[in-house]
């Protein structure tokens, strides 16, 4: 029986891995909940900024053709691109598939001569970065399951300052975007120099502002708190597709592990009935030989 009990020891390690995944399964699902809540409540700050932003740009357009924020480069020598990634691995190919964007990104930049700045956001982007060899001009890591905007603000500061003092033609961003709980897609995104589209209004208002100290000022500053709140948004929808991500790994996990075990339960009946008949063989044929 040393085979049946090679297989019982193996049963019983299938059994606490998948007494592991199943928990880790249950934590997860009670954690997308709470991270697809502050998903949400983070949108409608950066909405409303937004709105507030494309307002002052339409009616002050000597303020917006100023900005440098708003500028549009002839031409691309240097960009930076903002790699959001998780901290812990477990949640299937959410990771990977950012970092395979990440590298045919750099790739195709290095082809053309584009020099790249990069700022790293959790732990797997960092290390994403270290293996391709990238200027890392911040990073910040351990974020945790609660997105903090503190933690955030060091590196986005130099990606902000670096453009703003125009040694930096445009900044995107890379992230896992949250569709559903069953759907996470990996996105690459301009978020500098802003676009049309973000200065877009869907109504006109028929009143200016008072500012101080002047509208080019205050449409910078606008435009710094909106692109804060974008970036904050893409980690809140990592985090959201994070736990959703390993929702889904760990429940296949635990059902592959529960299919491992009835194949092991087969083979090892299997081995225990042959044994039996080899046994009873062995004595009918003892018998028959007296």
């Amino acid at each position: 029986m040393a085979a049946g009990k090679e297989i019982r020891t193996k049963i019983k390690s299938v059994q606490n891995t998948q007494k592991i995944t199943r928990a880790m399964q249950m934590v997860a699902t009670s954690k997308m909940r709470k991270t697809q809540e502050r998903m949400r409540q983070a949108r409608p700050y950066a909405e409303k900024v937004r709105e507030v932003m494309a307002h002052l740009a339409q009616i002050n357009p000597s303020a917006r053709t100023s900005s440098p924020f708003l500028r549009n480069p002839s031409e691309l020598k240097r960009v930076g691109i903002i790699l959001v990634t998780a901290d812990k691995g477990l949640c299937g190919g959410l990771n990977t598939n950012s970092v395979k964007i990440f590298n045919e990104k750099i790739k195709e930049f290095r082809n053309q001569n584009v020099e790249i700045d990069v700022c790293v956001l959790g732990q797997k982007a960092f290390l994403a970065a270290n293996r391709v060899k990238a200027n890392i001009s911040g990073s910040a890591t351990g974020l945790g399951d609660i997105p903090k905007m503190e933690q955030l603000i060091g590196p986005l500061t130099g990606v902000f300052r670096d453009f703003y003092e125009q040694k930096l033609d445009a900044v995107y961003v890379i992230y896992s975007k949250f569709v559903n709980t069953m759907k996470q897609q990996a996105t690459f995104e301009q978020i500098l120099p802003l676009s049309d589209r973000d200065l877009r209004l869907d109504h006109k208002y028929p009143w200016d502002y008072v500012y101080e100290p002047s509208a080019e000022e205050v449409l910078d500053q606008l435009v710094r708190r909106y692109i804060e709140s974008v970036i904050y948004q893409c980690v809140a929808d990592n985090m959201a597709s994070e736990q959703a991500a390993r929702m889904i790994a760990m429940r296949a996990a635990t059902d592959n592990a529960g299919n491992a075990i009835h194949e092991l339960s087969l083979a090892y009946n299997k081995s225990r009935q042959a044994a039996i008949t080899k046994e009873l063989a062995e004595i009918c044929a003892g018998a028959a030989a007296v």
